[in-house]
């Protein structure tokens, strides 16, 4: 392997690690409702598909979760795979949720997760989400 292949390599996994931060981060910041780091790290055209097929906008989510309407009790992701092509990334994992949704509390359950983020301005922030409950 070439220098400039380990370099490039090197980068590509630091910049992976950089996303499992980031969205471990978003993930914090959804369950303790801190809408300032949320905010900042979901980008304005965010678009959310909620396990039951609703499509929810960043303003609809955030707003959820700031309201009460949404409230993470638990969300705990696994290992956190990443597919990274320059400034785009997809990332893959499962993870355990808690949730109160709208008064009615959804009890610890198993989902799959696929997000899709975009650098911009220099900072990752995730563009689409999308949860699959496991049965």
């Amino acid at each position: 392997m070439t220098e400039t292949a380990r370099d490039s390599q090197a980068g590509q996994t630091a910049e992976a690690d950089l996303l499992r931060a980031t969205e471990r981060e978003r993930l914090r910041a959804l369950v303790e409702a801190n809408m300032d780091v949320a905010r900042q790290l979901h980008a304005d055209d965010f678009q959310l598909i909620s396990p039951a097929g609703a499509s929810i906008s960043k303003e609809q989510y955030l707003g959820g979760i700031a309201s009460g309407e949404i409230d993470y009790l638990v969300w705990k992701p696994e290992s956190i795979d990443v597919r990274l092509h320059g400034q785009m990334a997809i990332i893959r994992y499962q993870s355990q949720l808690e949730i109160i949704v709208g008064g009615q509390k959804v009890p610890l359950r198993r989902y799959w997760h696929t997000d899709s983020y975009e650098k911009r301005d220099g900072r990752w922030q995730v563009v689409w989400s999308q949860a699959t409950e496991i049965q």
